[in-house]
């Protein structure tokens, strides 16, 4: 029994939830001056760094993923960089951006994660919300999972199509396990379980390359061993706190049949199929998609004046 009831049963919106992955995914491409790592990336080391420390995994997965919600709508500006702007209630502005993120969850979810929302981090981190750089200290995974591109849509025995820029293993995991989270209350999952599968998903490619489908199916009966020897050198590296977790985690991933596995597996499948379709965007994106769907010129004192002048210019 896995004490959670049905998908049909709960009737999830996983369009609505389609949607919010979008946004989540659009994580993996936003970055600022502080460091060319995205967001995303910043994201995945932040949440490593906060378990490493021993923040309990409920407090790490809602924090983490109520911040990730805020800056699906305000980017890298974050709790320092409006401090360092004096303004005077950041975490006001922050909230607004949560509240705008969140409108599609369930209120319960919702509620869940409002309170987390630019919750300062632990005392034993570097006192960034995001951590714009490696940290010290950390599993050697966390920056190779950063540095280790993903192989993409592959099929054995067609032609590999090279799709650019290739997200990174920290990018994908951390949407994941932010959309896990997302998604549990849907499926009756333990937000904190499905946030560790996310994250931890693709420890065994910090050694291994990431050769997609086709490779996996050359691999053939050599893969499950290979991929649980990478798996427990990986985790051996962590803190010992963490073992009981990962153990739990590493279970989730394997099927479909709890809710914290559905929850999982959802967030997964949904991230990668939403990058085919970020590419898909990119290569039919049409400059009247910014004018007209996007309000490029938008309202304001001189938007007649900017009309006018891409008129004359034949660019409108």
């Amino acid at each position: 029994m896995d004490g959670g009831a049905s998908p049909a049963s709960r009737s999830p919106d996983l369009a609505a939830g389609a949607a919010l992955a979008a946004s989540i995914a659009d994580l993996k491409r936003i970055s600022d001056a502080r460091s060319p790592d995205s967001l995303a990336t910043r994201g995945f080391r932040a949440a490593w760094q906060r378990l490493c420390a021993g923040e309990a995994c409920d407090d790490v997965a809602l924090a983490i993923t109520a911040d990730a919600l805020v800056a699906t709508q305000l980017g890298a500006v974050d709790l320092s960089v409006l401090r360092a702007c004096f303004l005077s209630d950041p975490r006001a502005a922050l909230l607004r951006g949560f509240d705008a993120a969140a409108a599609s969850l369930p209120e319960a979810t919702r509620m869940r994660l409002r309170p987390h929302t630019a919750r300062p981090p632990g005392e034993h981190s570097s006192g960034e919300q995001w951590p714009v750089r490696p940290v010290a200290g950390l599993p050697a995974f966390v920056e190779a999972l950063a540095g280790q591109p993903r192989a993409g849509a592959t099929c054995p025995g067609k032609p590999r199509i090279m799709l650019e820029p290739a997200e990174n293993h920290a990018d994908h995991c951390l949407a994941v396990a932010v959309l896990g989270v997302a998604l549990s209350e849907y499926y009756g999952a333990d937000p904190a379980g499905v946030f560790l599968a996310g994250l931890a998903h693709h420890l065994h490619n910090a050694v291994l390359p990431d050769s997609g489908f086709a490779g996996e199916i050359l691999l053939g009966a050599q893969l499950a061993p290979l991929m649980q020897t990478l798996f427990a050198r990986e985790t051996a590296s962590l803190p010992a706190h963490l073992a009981g977790p990962m153990r739990a985690a590493l279970a989730v991933i394997v099927d479909a049949n709890t809710p914290e596995g559905r929850a999982f597996h959802a967030a997964d499948v949904i991230d990668r199929v939403q990058q085919m379709h970020h590419y898909e965007r990119v290569a039919n994106f049409r400059a009247r998609q910014a004018l007209d769907d996007l309000n490029l010129v938008h309202e304001g004192p001189v938007q007649a004046f900017h009309h006018d002048v891409l008129a004359r210019a034949g660019l409108w």
